[in-house]
């Protein structure tokens, strides 16, 4: 098997592992805010220790900062409403939910950076649409469904801060971003990220033994996710190894089914599926 596949498959488990990791995390009542501190901590760390071990040069110009800091904002967002939807929907439906940005990547590629949409990639955003509607189950009881509908609509928004950060980083690369150092910020963004939404939205700022725990393990899973995909890039095209990374809600939904998390319906079954042949479909030149 060819490297870059090899180092997307990494990704792709440990990106899977993180998002049960998540749900595990949001089932009690805990700061989300000090969670996604304490992993920007952790991958921050990690990140200066490879960076200084390789000697890797950073480059802190104007435009490297200003779309680094710009999309690291926008995934420590991202990732926060991603934690909050898991608080009320299953880990299998906001994993693919989350993963399916590439919709989002695509449409705002097309309306800001005039990429052409053709023939496939219009089709990978019916599916993946039609994927999502499978998703939206409606319960007896109108609480629920008033509940669900609030989360759900998080994971999609969610889903869709990713999708800029996707975008805002791509263009940052193009006007030659240093993609090193921006990697530095985007962790860096973690922890004045996580500790705002504390502060502001949560009003605590405490951390405690399972909060340190959960920040660690989701820290170097974060890192590991991140890294592999990086080396991916390196050894492969992008074009295909970034998709069969976004295919982690795969692995998330049969761990979540494995521990008893959750149950696999006809329904999750064909979401999963429609959003498989989106990403396929929305990954062709």
């Amino acid at each position: 098997m060819h490297p870059a596949i090899v180092f997307a498959l990494l990704s792709l488990l440990f990106a899977g592992i993180n998002d049960v990791v998540f749900k595990r995390y949001s089932r009690k009542e805990r700061s989300r805010g000090m969670y996604v501190f304490g992993i920007g901590v952790v991958w921050t760390v990690l990140q200066v220790i490879v960076f200084g071990t390789q000697g890797t040069p950073l480059t802190f110009d104007q435009n490297t900062l200003l779309f680094g800091l710009t999309a690291g904002v926008l995934l420590a967002i991202a990732n926060i409403l991603l934690i909050e939807s898991l608080t009320h929907i299953d880990v299998g439906l906001g994993s693919t939910i989350y993963r399916l940005n590439t919709i989002g990547v695509v449409i705002l590629s097309v309306v800001f950076l005039s990429e052409p949409l053709g023939l496939l990639k219009s089709l990978g955003i019916v599916v993946g649409i039609l994927g999502v509607l499978l998703l939206y189950q409606k319960q007896s009881g109108s609480h629920y469904n008033t509940v669900f509908a609030v989360f759900f609509a998080v994971a999609i928004v969610a889903s869709l801060f990713r999708a800029t950060y996707g975008v805002i980083a791509k263009t940052g690369l193009l006007q030659n971003a240093d993609p090193n150092t921006m990697l530095l910020l985007f962790s860096a963004s973690w922890i004045v990220g996580g500790a705002c939404y504390a502060k502001l939205r949560e009003k605590r700022l405490r951390l405690t033994r399972k909060k340190v725990l959960y920040s660690l393990l989701s820290g170097i899973l974060v890192f590991l996710i991140v890294n592999f995909l990086m080396l991916a890039i390196e050894h492969g095209e992008a074009s295909i190894v970034i998709p069969v990374a976004n295919l982690s809600f795969v692995i998330a939904l049969l761990l979540s089914i494995a521990l008893k998390m959750e149950s696999l319906t006809g329904n999750k079954l064909a979401a999963v599926g429609c959003a498989v042949v989106s990403i396929i479909l929305l990954s062709q030149a």
